[in-house]
């Protein structure tokens, strides 16, 4: 994205969050480690841990990957504790990892607080700025740091900071999942609409643990229980677990569908439905709705592989792995530039020429948002020999700017604002293209359980911010 966008808006994020509330003092910080571990997907430019003993914060954070970022010695240092909450980011704008390394730590005169953060707020300029006006400092660019002082603010009016919590949500606006370490509670919150997850489960010694996926449940050993209700604030102290629902059903449901398509991992289940099994059945609607004759389904890995199975079941062409992927890169989407995007792709991809010399290919991959990384894919496999090439996406197409935590923010990148399908075909060199469409992709999970799709239609579920990102969407859409 070019800088002078990037600075129309705070940061917003699209993380993975972590959190365990143990009833025994204990080595917390392993637990959170291989949670975030399990989570690394949803962010790969900095992890932070914060470990709580009896409000005694100990926290080690920084710029990297959660194995880059912590060792045995990093560990060991964070020490015993009953409560943990750790944190890997992913920015959807602005460059300044460092200063904006989470979970935050706040000091208020009623003690500490740990926040990590998932989302974007929509109101975040208009509440910094009141805040600022009232004295307080900030030192990050995030709107995580927004939310930790409005929480601040209400701790004032409040007797406890989960009822600080639950006020401060009559103020934010957008998209925010939170877990947020006091000196003796640990506090999960799902904003109202739900747009982000968050789940909890339990161990066999009685701790409590929250995360954004199931996923993360599952490298720990923990029971699943179930998913945050959106508007819920979930607390757990050493008097149990309460849950305040003063906000639930203030807002209709509208959950990310962009999860199930892209971010989550397939082996995680979202408000009850499985990501494997949304994205094959994306496939198969693809199947239905862009038929064509085929030798081979392939996939782009790994989001594209679960649609492709989909795609072959329904349409009765065979599925075979199609490149070999090297699993020592990242995700492409979520690096913080646009050169790094395009240079990671021909190490990350190889095609298998085996798969695809001579064959009438139908590919599958999860999005097409700027159309630059997907080219020199499909370039590796007209050089690997494929007679056709036949692209199908199990998302509908990006047209507008997201606020609520995706990187798609600026309508001017997007190549579906600019070209009609069949442009795009050509730009990006395939014989034929075909999206998901809008209708389908509320259905993944079998019925339309209220999906927030901005991004591919242009109608938002809150109001958005005042600016330049939504008035040339509108401006492009009305040209067009």
């Amino acid at each position: 994205m070019r800088k002078g966008i990037r600075a129309e808006r705070h940061i917003g994020e699209e993380c993975g969050l972590f959190g365990i509330f143990s009833p025994e003092c204990r080595d917390l910080a392993p637990l959170v480690y291989y949670g975030l571990y399990a989570l690394q997907h949803r962010g790969q430019e900095s992890a932070g841990i914060v470990v709580d003993r009896d409000g005694f914060f100990r926290a080690h954070r920084d710029a990297g990957l959660v194995n880059d970022v912590f060792g045995r010695a990093e560990l060991d240092a964070l020490g015993p504790g009953n409560i943990a909450v750790g944190h890997v980011r992913y920015a959807t704008t602005g460059a300044d990892i460092r200063n904006n390394v989470q979970p935050l730590l706040i000091n208020h005169y009623k003690g500490r607080m740990a926040l990590a953060h998932n989302g974007n707020l929509t109101n975040s300029a208009e509440l910094r700025n009141a805040l600022e006006k009232q004295g307080s400092l900030f030192h990050s660019s995030t709107d995580s740091e927004v939310i930790a002082y409005q929480i601040v603010q209400e701790r004032l009016r409040t007797d406890s900071i989960e009822a600080a919590a639950a006020s401060a949500m009559d103020k934010i606006e957008g998209a925010y999942s939170l877990v947020i370490a006091s000196p003796a509670k640990l506090i999960a919150v799902r904003d109202p609409f739900g747009f982000r997850p968050l789940c909890m489960g339990h161990l066999a010694d009685g701790s409590v643990v929250f995360s954004s996926e199931s996923c993360a449940l599952d490298a720990i050993g923990a029971v699943f229980e179930r998913d945050l209700l959106p508007g819920e604030v979930v607390t757990v102290s050493e008097n149990g677990i309460s849950c305040d629902r003063r906000h639930c059903g203030k807002a209709p449901k509208r959950f990310c569908v962009f999860e199930y398509i892209y971010f989550a991992r397939p082996d995680s289940v979202i408000d009850g439905a499985s990501v494997c099994l949304a994205r094959q059945q994306a496939g198969a609607f693809l199947a239905e709705e862009h038929p064509v004759p085929a030798d081979v389904v392939i996939g782009v890995p790994d989001s594209g592989l679960d649609a492709a199975i989909g795609y072959a079941k329904a349409s009765g062409i065979p599925y075979a792995i199609g490149f070999t992927k090297n699993k020592y890169i990242g995700r492409t989407f979520i690096e913080s530039s646009q050169q790094d995007r395009e240079s990671d792709v021909r190490i990350k991809l190889n095609p298998i020429r085996s798969v695809i010399e001579g064959k009438r290919v139908v590919l599958i991959d999860d999005s097409i948002v700027r159309g630059t990384t997907c080219r020199p894919t499909i370039r590796m496999l007209r050089e690997a020999g494929a007679a056709e090439i036949h692209m199908r996406v199990s998302a509908p197409p990006f047209i507008a700017p997201c606020y609520y935590g995706t990187d798609v923010d600026d309508p001017e990148v997007l190549i579906a604002t600019h070209h009609r399908t069949e442009e795009i075909a050509e730009i990006i060199g395939v014989d034929s293209l075909g999206y998901l469409s809008l209708e389908h992709a509320a259905l993944l999970t079998g019925t339309d359980t209220g999906f927030c799709t901005s991004c591919f239609s242009g109608k938002y579920p809150t109001e958005v911010p005042a600016g330049s990102l939504k008035d040339r969407f509108e401006q492009r859409i009305h040209e067009t």
